[in-house]
């Protein structure tokens, strides 16, 4: 499964186009979220754009989960780490 996830731009002064007539466009760009196959994400955990998580992994709930996860792993906390494999 592959999730969009919008951002802006750190500067406020960059976040936006002038088009003219008194119009502007706001500017964002966005980062995929892979979710692998048999996933178990707990309650109320953040994942952050740009984070892959393997087949088989259990994020646990409350984590923030900043960096990718391999497969088969238990990973939790904040930021999310692994702290266990599940072969």
């Amino acid at each position: 499964m592959k999730i969009y996830t919008a951002m802006d731009y750190k500067d406020a002064a960059d976040r936006f186009w002038d088009l003219g007539d008194g119009k502007t466009a706001i500017k964002t760009y966005a980062f995929p979220v892979i979710i692998g196959e048999y996933v178990w994400i707990g309650g109320g955990a953040i994942i952050l754009p740009g984070v892959t998580i393997g087949n088989h992994a259990v994020i646990g709930a409350g984590s923030v989960g900043r960096e990718s996860v391999p497969d088969c792993v238990v990973a939790c906390g904040t930021p999310c780490t692994v702290k266990n494999y599940c072969r």
